[in-house]
């Protein structure tokens, strides 16, 4: 446990420190800011409402109930159980952390923006794989960045972001089947891939 431990902080250091950039630091401050993403949110909302009405409501209802779920989940129990302290509240072992945000409170494993964008991602991701295959990986590519960041910031160890990527991961997959099998109950048909 401890060569894994310190593995990750050394590639902490590495993200926060040696990846250090004026873009980045523009960039990833950026994306990680939940107000910037309300316009897909709405977007997302919108689309699947006008185009599919009453089975597009259900999708959102999903997607956000699943994001929720895995919010709670790392917040509420996780953290509070494992209580490992963000890196930025830890200044004794990181003594050249850079803080771009910040720090908050609470504890840092495992990170609730990952948890709460690759369950939202992930579903999404699964969703619009069966409309718009070829812009699906995006979503995945927009969790990633995110929970980079959080990194970056100097906010979450990568340990924290992969924990949280992992668990949104599985909430947002069994969201995406609990939707899908739901649609094919109500309409007769599968709709959803």
């Amino acid at each position: 446990m401890d060569t894994l431990l310190h593995i990750d902080r050394y590639i902490f250091e590495f993200i926060n420190q040696d990846l250090s950039n004026r873009t980045f630091d523009l960039i990833l401050v950026f994306f990680r800011n939940k107000i910037v993403w309300l316009p897909l949110y709405l977007f997302l909302i919108s689309f699947f409402i006008f185009n599919l009405k009453k089975k597009g409501i259900l999708i959102v209802l999903f997607a956000f109930t699943g994001t929720g779920i895995a919010d709670y989940t790392s917040s509420s129990i996780i953290k509070p159980s494992v209580e490992r302290l963000r890196p930025c509240n830890a200044p004794q072992e990181n003594p050249d952390l850079i803080l771009r945000v910040n720090c908050g409170g609470g504890y840092s494993f495992p990170s609730s923006h990952a948890s709460n964008h690759f369950a939202m991602g992930v579903f999404f991701y699964l969703i619009i794989l069966g409309i718009y295959r070829k812009y699906a990986f995006l979503f995945l590519v927009w969790a990633a960045i995110i929970a980079f960041a959080q990194v970056y910031v100097g906010v979450h160890y990568p340990i924290d972001v992969l924990a949280g990527a992992l668990l949104g991961t599985i909430i947002g997959y069994l969201f995406y089947r609990l939707c899908s099998l739901f649609l094919e109950r109500i309409y007769s048909k599968q709709i959803l891939i």
